[in-house]
């Protein structure tokens, strides 16, 4: 990596950051094209003074203690998107979803990896990205992923009636949202739309503290993995001109 100047706010060393840029490597969302990134280490005294909320609502993204945000020279097809909680309603395919899976029962813990979370994950991967690097992590790899957080992180558990682990998502509180770092479901019950599901329960945790959005990362127009955020209208996505509400076509509601 190759160090950037600090970005350092006068008065207050709880908010001095020193950016590094990535090297270019392929990018895992648009074939052919190579990724950049931005990155800096964060600290607990950094998200109690705010920094965390702001570059959070900036569209920066965050992986164990390193927050990042692509800076692709060519390339701007990563756009920052978060649902608006408040104005939020299912629609139809979003609601029959969501009563399918009434029973599925669902608990806020905290951060902490299990051996029981890893082989729900260890699946989700050899079904949906078994080419990508995560397919190859440890359970220490995981259990880094959900452990190491200088941020105020929980964990949504989804189970089904008879105590079946069927999804988890990682996600991080801010001060105006909550932001979803990593979910995984049950792969191999494509049908169920779990992951629609968990994506549906963010909002109501949301709602439940007074939190206006829910950030759901980076959506990526011509990548079909990225596709499903749009379901949840509707969403702001951040531009040039700040946040701005997003009217995408409508994606048809195929597996999460």
């Amino acid at each position: 990596m190759k160090d950037q100047p600090s970005a350092t706010f006068a008065g207050d060393v709880s908010r001095s950051l020193i950016f590094h840029r990535s090297v270019p490597l392929p990018c895992p969302y648009v074939e052919g094209r190579l990724e950049r990134r931005i990155v800096a280490e964060l600290s607990p005294p950094q998200v109690r003074s705010g920094l965390f909320d702001d570059l959070t609502a900036a569209g920066f993204r965050r992986s164990h203690n390193m927050i990042y945000r692509p800076a692709c020279p060519t390339c701007t097809a990563c756009v920052p998107v978060r649902i608006l909680v408040e104005r939020f309603t299912p629609r139809r395919s979003l609601k029959r979803t969501w009563r399918a899976n009434q029973a599925v029962s669902v608990a806020v813990t905290a951060p902490v990896a299990t051996q029981e979370q890893y082989a729900l994950f260890r699946r989700y991967q050899r079904r949906r990205h078994g080419d990508g690097d995560m397919a190859l992590m440890t359970f220490a790899d995981y259990r880094a992923l959900v452990e190491e957080s200088a941020a105020d992180t929980r964990l949504i558990e989804l189970r089904d009636p008879d105590g079946a682990l069927v999804g988890c998502c990682l996600f991080d509180t801010t001060v105006d949202g909550l932001s979803a770092v990593y979910s995984f479901y049950d792969a191999e019950q494509e049908d169920r739309g779990l992951g629609s599901v968990i994506v549906m329960w963010l909002v109501e945790v949301a709602r439940a503290l007074d939190r206006p959005y829910v950030y759901l990362g980076y959506w990526i127009e011509e990548c079909r993995k990225m596709a499903y955020k749009v379901r949840f209208m509707p969403i702001e996505a951040l531009g040039p001109d700040g946040w701005r509400e997003l009217t995408p076509e409508p994606v048809a509601d195929a597996a999460d």
